[in-house]
């Protein structure tokens, strides 16, 4: 009779387990889902500030019929892009150091300004490729997203492995891209955004391998404020993944205007 208990007291616990790693996995995929459609958003309304029809508003011609205002000029050809370019960078690393003393709640309001953010940054991809190949990539990119995160889901190999080499080579291709910024060498960026893409494919099944794991070797403690960071945090590495495999399938299969 105890072990009856025993047996269907563990049944009812793991079935409690599966049933919050279920709303885990849901949180996170929502929470990184509002953080594309704010970067989205945020681009969109930025491109659309920084560009205009209207000649006589302008401060530089992009091309036939569409010149760049003020704002424009000051976000894309001035000082200011280098900011812009990597303060998403920098807020990532303040994230990391702050997230143990954030709240959930503050946590994911820092992680929709990220968003917000990292929209203004890529908002010149609409100034150089056509509208058309980036809802193409896009939706290629979210297909190759939406295979790799299952697998990493369901698969029964263990891939924790992966995680050193692949930021090893995360860290390589900043180096790459930094000196690449002098160079302007087309073959190094081509090289760059193929390694990219393999990189961040690598890095979407792993993260979520790693945010499965990380809520099963927690979910005993119970501790939901840790768990809403928890999936803040696993929000914020499959939007990095899928931000950073887009922009780099764009390079290399995007059509320029």
């Amino acid at each position: 009779m105890a072990d009856y208990q025993t047996i269907q007291s563990t049944g009812i616990r793991t079935a409690e387990i599966d049933e919050g790693l279920r709303a885990h996995m849901n949180k996170v995929y929502g929470t990184m889902s509002i953080g594309m459609v704010i970067t989205a958003l945020a681009a969109w309304a930025i491109n659309g500030l920084a560009t205009t029809a209207d000649p006589s508003a302008a401060a530089g011609m992009i091309r036939e019929g569409q010149y760049l205002t003020d704002f424009g000029a000051a976000l894309y050809t001035s000082p200011l892009r280098w900011v812009v370019m990597f303060l998403p960078l920098i807020m990532v690393f303040a994230f990391g150091a702050m997230v143990n003393r954030l709240s959930a709640a503050g946590a994911q309001t820092f992680f929709y300004a990220f968003a917000a953010l990292m929209g203004l940054s890529i908002s010149w991809i609409f100034v150089v490729f056509t509208s058309f190949s980036i809802v193409q990539v896009f939706l290629i990119t979210a297909i190759a997203f939406a295979g790799l995160s299952l697998w990493g889901y369901t698969t029964k190999k263990d891939i924790s492995g992966w995680g050193s080499f692949l930021i090893m080579g995360v860290i390589g291709l900043i180096v790459a891209m930094v000196v690449n910024i002098f160079l302007q060498s087309p073959a190094v960026m081509f090289a760059i955004s193929i390694l990219g893409v393999l990189i961040f494919a690598g890095l979407t099944a792993y993260d979520t391998q790693n945010i499965k794991n990380t809520y099963l070797a927690h979910a005993m403690h119970g501790d939901q404020e840790w768990l809403g960071k928890a999936a803040i945090m696993g929000a914020l590495n499959l939007y990095l993944d899928f931000i950073n495999m887009f922009m780099f399938l764009l390079q290399l299969f995007g059509q320029r205007e």
